[in-house]
């Protein structure tokens, strides 16, 4: 008689609006597996989940094993659940073999019979557990210590996918995760405005992340009066917008370019360096402020807002400035920090910041990601940030539009 390889699983949530059963239906057929739906229940108000149970089917143990990660992920469960198996680390930043690598959905374990939601919740890190304190955190690798007890296999783990949001009208409502330029720019620029509005109506904390073309482009002004309107709480950045933003400030130049009309200015090019130098000469950017040589701008705005930022280093950087984290490490842990409860980020036209930022924060974050490239906000969402709405267009176009709405909000 043929071995059966089969498990019985369970779903609950708002699974056909959140798509959260089309996708576990997905992964299993991608993966050639098979499925029986033996119970369904669809909740008919807003707040009365569903419910599905399934019997997956393997050709092998491996191949069941392998369907039933890929949809545990998606937020199903083993109908009989089994306390999470750790082990300890062998040595310093080093996990187990079949340590259980995190997504940056809201986890839990199981452990002592009861559910234990896991701490700072980070894609791609792995699961260290106090059983004493019944307590569990996401941790970075180079922070594991010998002896720690980490979280091994899918046993006794339960994820817990983000779902589509059933009040309020806001940008994450009224669009998918999508990369299309065709949208209606003007009208998302409205709906980013007031999910924004509302975030910090709502005491909410905002990041933003941004690359230098925000200088190239003109959009600066309006950045620098986002901030200045209160509506920035973190700027997340690198060597090469600061310095853009401090030489449009003092030349009005952008890599010696004219911000205002586009044309080369006579000897910009040297306007780069010596925009550089002047940081140097001052001994950093809030000195700069502080002697009224830097007088607007974006991270003028940012020091006399007392809006806290950070600037990673890379090989390509000019100087860099003082300032600037050269350590890649001190760099990630002082963006970590800066992240702290934050609520929503927006990711305005640099594509290995937002990568990095996007690594860091829990699915619960709202993200906007803008771009003129398609290719940059696929590259994003593909990388695990699939709470991130991305939108194709000009930065210098679109930002001032959002900007608008915003003013127009604040008014009433």
């Amino acid at each position: 008689m043929k071995r059966k390889y089969e498990q019985s699983i369970e779903i609950k949530g708002h699974l056909i609006d959140s798509m959260i059963l089309t996708r576990i239906f997905d992964k299993i057929m991608d993966l050639k597996g098979d499925f029986n739906v033996l119970e369904f229940y669809v909740g008919k108000k807003k707040d009365e989940l569903s419910y599905a149970k399934l019997m997956i089917s393997g050709k092998n143990k491996k191949h069941l094993d392998q369907l039933l990660e890929s949809i545990y992920i998606e937020g199903a469960q083993p109908t009989k659940i089994n306390e999470v198996i750790l082990k300890s680390a062998p040595k310093d930043m080093v996990m187990p073999g079949d340590f259980y690598s995190t997504t940056n959905n809201a986890t839990q374990i199981f452990l002592n019979n009861k559910w234990i939601t896991v701490e700072n919740m980070m894609m791609d890190k792995c699961i260290v557990v106090d059983p004493r304190n019944s307590k569990a955190e996401c941790r970075k690798i180079r922070d594991i210590h010998t002896g720690d007890l980490i979280v091994t296999g899918e046993q006794g783990v339960r994820v817990l996918p983000e779902e589509r949001p059933r009040e309020g009208v806001d940008i994450f409502q009224f669009m998918s995760s999508s990369s299309s330029s065709e949208r209606p720019t003007q009208q998302i620029a409205r709906k980013i405005a007031m999910d924004i509005y509302n975030t910090k109506k709502n005491s909410g904390k905002i990041v933003v992340t941004a690359g230098p073309v925000i200088v190239h482009s003109g959009a600066s002004d309006s950045f620098a009066k986002m901030i200045r309107m209160g509506y920035v709480d973190g700027l997340l950045t690198g060597n090469a917008l600061a310095v853009h933003d401090i030489e449009n400030s003092l030349f009005g130049t952008s890599l010696g370019m004219n911000v205002k009309n586009g044309t080369l200015a006579i000897r910009g090019h040297r306007n780069h360096m010596q925009a550089i130098n002047e940081v140097f000469k001052a001994g950093s950017i809030e000195e700069l402020v502080r002697k009224n040589i830097l007088k607007s701008g974006i991270m003028y705005e940012c020091i006399k807002n007392n809006v806290r930022y950070a600037l990673c280093g890379s090989i390509r950087d000019d100087g860099p400035i003082p300032g600037v984290i050269t350590d890649v490490i001190a760099a990630q842990n002082k963006y970590r920090e800066i992240l702290s409860d934050t609520k929503m980020v927006l990711m305005l036209s640099t594509m290995l910041h937002s990568i990095a930022v996007g690594n860091m924060i829990p699915a619960r974050v709202k993200v906007v990601a803008v771009d003129i490239s398609q290719a940059v906000v696929t590259k994003l969402l593909d990388r695990g940030t699939t709470q991130a709405i991305g939108i194709v267009s000009d930065i210098g176009a679109f930002l001032p539009m959002v900007l608008y709405q915003l003013e127009q909000m604040s008014k009433k």
